[in-house]
């Protein structure tokens, strides 16, 4: 049984920032973990790579899930607000290589030689993306935004609606009500 790194154990990774209640599998890949933020109430599944680099940061909020076989990559900062959840297999990155043949690809080659475009990625409060989908460099998903699965998000969101598609366009708006959930579960108390 491999299960998920004890506070002493995340204390000895040398994240940034770690908060209270966080659960990592210890199947997850974490490069880089001295520029990654992480809120309490937190956990990342099975076979995650987490690869930020180039001093790109990753800042994950409080109440947090994301899902096994999660990949976020990138030279750009990526920011997961409070309550962010993943579905399996999503994939955000924060860069993306230049496919037009001016420039050469890969880890391997010379970095002056790469085409490589970067710009932050953020998901606000209460985005929930579904299994499959794909966020690419410099999107923000506004507050509440759900991501239908298998969908390819290249461009941001407004706030409460589902996007889905390839690429991802509005499908309809989402409703408000966890708001409610939350002051009354997270907050303790109901707005009167």
């Amino acid at each position: 049984m491999i299960g998920y790194y004890s506070p002493e154990e995340l204390a000895e990774l040398g994240f940034a920032a770690v908060g209270e209640n966080v659960r990592i599998s210890k199947t997850a890949t974490i490069y880089n973990t001295g520029n990654i933020h992480i809120g309490s109430h937190v956990r990342i599944d099975n076979f995650c790579v987490i690869a930020v680099s180039g001093g790109a940061a990753l800042r994950i909020g409080s109440y947090c899930h994301i899902s096994a076989f999660n990949f976020l990559n990138g030279l750009g900062d990526i920011t997961l607000d409070d309550f962010f959840t993943s579905a399996p297999y999503v994939r955000i990155f924060s860069s993306s290589d230049d496919y037009s043949g001016e420039h050469m690809t890969n880890a391997m080659v010379p970095r002056e030689a790469l085409g490589t475009e970067s710009a932050p990625v953020r998901a606000y409060r209460h985005v929930l993306i579904g299994t499959g989908s794909t966020i690419l460099p410099g999107v923000e998903l506004a507050e509440g935004t759900a991501v239908a699965a298998h969908s390819l998000v290249t461009r941001s969101t407004a706030p409460f609606t589902l996007v889905g598609g390839v690429p991802a366009r509005k499908l309809k708006d989402r409703s408000r009500n966890l708001l409610e959930l939350e002051k009354k579960y997270i907050h303790g108390r109901t707005q009167g």
